[in-house]
Order: C-alpha cells, then structure tokens, then sequence
C-alpha cells in the first residue's frame, strides 16, 4: 500500500526516474501475504482508501481481505503501475557509500540510485512461537500468514494457537465448520463489538452516484475514530472510559456462562492490548465444538499439543495464530549506511528512528511506517500519505540543493525518542500488560499524543533536525531522483 502510495506521489511531484523492486509477484502486501478464513480489516472501509481514490462499492462495513487486494491491484493499474513493478525481486544488499545507494537484487541486477524508500509494511515477517517439539508435530501445521487452503478443516479435530486479533477472526470463521475447535489462550483479549454492516447493492449505487456523500461517509468514520479508539489509548479519560465501558458491556451481555466469561476477562486495562473489533468472536467460542485451553502448553507432541497438566490435546491440524516480527520492517536486507556501519549495529541499543522515518548515518534513506508511528491510533493509510508529503518535501529540499544530503542528526533522534518517551506515561500502552506494541526493552513504539499533533508536526520539516552539510558551490535544481 505504502509503495504504490510513494511511486504514485513522486511521479506527481515531477520524479519519473524510479525503479519498484518488489519481493512477491503481485502487489499487495499484508492484504497479499494473509488469505486465512475471515480476514478483514478493523478500520472502517470507507476510511480505508486512498484520500485519491474512494470506493464506493465495498460490501461491509469492515472490508473484507479479498476487496482490500482487488483495490490495491485496481489503483496500481489505474495508475500505471502495474506493469512498471520488478516482482519477485527483493533487494538483497543496500550499501551507501559517497552520495549514493548501490543495491544488489535476488535476481542479481545492480542499481545506483540517489534515495532509497523502504516500503516494507511492518507486519510481514511470521512470528513463530518458542515451544518445545514445534517441529515434532505429525499433522498439518501452519502459520494463519501462510494459510494451507489445500486442507479441508471439516471432520478434523483443530487446535489454533493464540487469541489476537488474527485469531478472533479465524475462530470466528472457522468454529462454524463442522471441526472440533481447540483454542488455546495465553491472554485473555478485550473485544468490543461494533456489527459489520452489509451494503446492498442500492446502497453501493447510491454511493457511487454522490461523491459528496462518500466523502461525508468517510470524515464521519475517521471523526468517530478519532474521537474514540485514538484517544481512550492516548490518555483521554472520558474516551477511554467509554470505549472501556463497551467492551466490559460486550462481555457481559455475550457470554452467559459465567465460568466460561470468567476465563474470557483480560486482567489489563482495556486497549492496553490491540483492542479486537468483532461481533462473531463471543458467539464462535460458546458452540458445542469450540473448546478453550488456559492451561499453557508445556510442549508440542507428534500427537498434539501437550499442557502444563500432563494432557495431550489431540489433533490433526495445528494453526499458529502468533502474529509477526514488528520490529524487523526492511530486515533481513543487508543495509548499510555511512561507513559500513549495519542497520542491525544502528539498531543494536534500540530500533528508533527520526519521526519513524529517518535513521541517522543512513542519508537518503527514508524507512515508511517505522517505529513510532501511530499504528495503534488510526489508519495505516492515512500514516502513509502524512509520511510521503513529508518525504517529498525533504526529498524536494534536496533537489534545491539546500541539502547535501536528507540525513537527520543523532542529537535531532535523541530528542525526538525523549519527547516520545515523555508522552508514553498517560497512554494505557504501560499499564502492565505484554503485546507486541513492545520492544524489547518493554517501551511501547507507539505515537503517544493525538492524531492531530503527528499531522501538524509534518506539515513542515525542521531544518535544524537534518545535517547541515553545504554544498561546495552553488547548483542548479537538481534533476529527478
């Protein structure tokens, strides 16, 4: 989404000279990687586009996976994209030396290029757990982003480890098979319920017809999300009070088993983890073939998956619903910067970056979406266009020849992570529970204040954050990067 996004801005600012190397053979990216049963987007459709480009014609209010590939496809080849793209081509080195990037591909091409845009998402790198005898497992196993469609479920005894976002939508989908579920569960998830309206096919045309009332459809989800989610996470008590009250109300009305809702109660502060969004998630765990698993599992057996009591769960598929590396984003691309210092040496202490985007000792390189960014506020999208205005100015900056380079200061990414940190005390972010908004340090990288303050803080680059390196003498506007 972030590269199409990119390639499509830097033609509209005058920069033709591209080149859009992508590791898959198809455009994409998570809504490409991730086909399991009930996948879905959590943030209204309507909002979930392009501010370029609306759609009028989804068909639920929370798009579903396949709708949200087809747009992607369909804007790449609006745009002339389609058939520019290098796919199956991932970059393999990228070493900066003297002013420029020198890239090696898996497919062995070279390229010297004068900027470099890392477009590589942030979840997209499997997380598989840590569990004894994973390996040992006899029947089919798979990761939910590497979906087996090949395996009929129905008939099956069925285990599916985790119960995040992810999970929730899979339990949600597939419990209605006739499969004997096993959900095993580590933490309990807060779940707030908001249905997932169905268009028809009038709705769609009348959509399609006035513009003006899709846009209004579209300010009015970001102004309740906005106003709701982003702020009960950020530190607004009256937003969070609300948001918390909903999902307390929505476990309380759904599951009528007290024993059962007893086990189903986080024992966190509501958003403290990823809040899930669904209405099925509650109904799905009640039927007679959904059994939940609290004990922790001690290890995995050729016959199931083994508990901390001694009990052998028996199964013929086993799904692992345990999410991805979010901190790995260009990795494991060999990225180099000045003096051959490794993106893994800049990173050893702790990933941060300049505004999310910029990494000192790596000029030229701007790294989209990255830590910091507000992926637990708000839409990705819209991250996506603040971050590529901004991109393009530094990058227009540079043409002007008022930059010898796009490089932010080490001093400028040491205030800026002081700033984040001062703000992360009222977010409920660290109120105690692990997820993996986390580093490793337990520091949440998250963008601590509004919605509104990240936007206005891009509006225009901070000059005296950046390396100051003047130019020998005087040039002209530079040529397209």
């Amino acid at each position: 989404m972030t590269g199409i996004l990119m390639a499509i801005r830097l033609r509209e600012a005058g920069i033709t000279d591209i080149q859009i190397l992508e590791k898959a053979d198809r455009v994409g990216g998570t809504w490409r990687e991730n086909t399991y049963p009930g996948v879905a987007c959590d943030v209204p459709a309507h909002m979930y586009t392009y501010s370029f480009r609306a759609n009028p014609r989804w068909s639920h209010r929370f798009a579903h996976g396949d709708e949200i590939q087809d747009y992607f496809e369909q804007v790449a080849r609006e745009q002339g994209l389609s058939e520019t793209i290098r796919f199956n081509e991932a970059v393999e080195q990228c070493h900066y030396h003297a002013g420029k990037w020198y890239l090696k591909t898996s497919k062995g091409s070279e390229l010297e290029v004068d900027f470099v845009v890392s477009a590589t998402g942030i979840l997209h790198h499997p997380a598989y757990p840590d569990i004894p005898g994973l390996d040992s497992f006899g029947g089919e196993m798979w990761h939910t982003a590497r979906w087996n469609h090949d395996v009929d479920l129905r008939g099956k005894r069925v285990g599916i480890i985790g119960t995040g976002s992810t999970a929730c939508q899979v339990i949600s989908e597939i419990s209605a098979l006739d499969c004997d579920l096993t959900v095993f569960q580590r933490t309990a998830q807060w779940v707030v319920s908001v249905p997932d309206k169905e268009y028809s096919e009038q709705e769609k045309a009348s959509l399609s017809r006035n513009p003006s009332r899709l846009a209004t459809l579209r300010r009015r989800y970001a102004f309740a999300l906005r106003n709701t989610f982003s702020k009960a996470v950020t530190g607004s008590k009256l937003p969070h009070a609300l948001v918390s009250w909903m999902a307390k109300r929505n476990l309380r009305k759904s599951v009528r088993d007290p024993q059962l809702r007893a086990r189903l109660t986080p024992d966190y502060p509501v958003g403290c983890k990823r809040l899930i969004i669904s209405s099925r998630f509650y109904e799905a765990m009640q039927r007679d073939n959904v059994h939940l698993e609290t004990t922790a599992i001690d290890s995995i057996s050729e016959q199931g998956v083994v508990t901390a009591d001694g009990k052998t769960h028996q199964l013929d598929v086993l799904i692992l619903a345990t999410g991805f590396k979010p901190f790995d984003f260009m990795r494991p691309m060999d990225l180099r910067g000045r003096d051959g210092v490794t993106i893994d040496e800049a990173w050893k202490k702790k990933v941060q970056a300049y505004r999310s985007l910029c990494i000192p000792g790596f000029p030229n390189f701007f790294l989209m979406l990255g830590p910091n960014s507000p992926i637990g506020n708000y839409s990705v999208i819209a991250m996506s266009e603040v971050q590529t205005d901004y991109v393009l100015k530094l990058i227009d900056l540079w043409r002007r020849g008022e930059m010898a380079t796009v490089e932010a200061t080490e001093d400028a990414r040491r205030r800026y992570n002081e700033y984040l940190k001062a703000g992360m005390g009222k977010t409920v972010w660290v109120r105690g529970c692990q997820s993996w908004y986390l580093d490793a340090d337990g520091d949440p990288a998250m963008w601590p204040y509004s919605w509104e303050q990240w936007v206005a803080e891009h509006q225009q680059p901070a000059l005296g954050d950046f390396v100051r390196e003047a130019p020998d003498e005087a040039e002209p506007l530079r040529p397209a990067a």
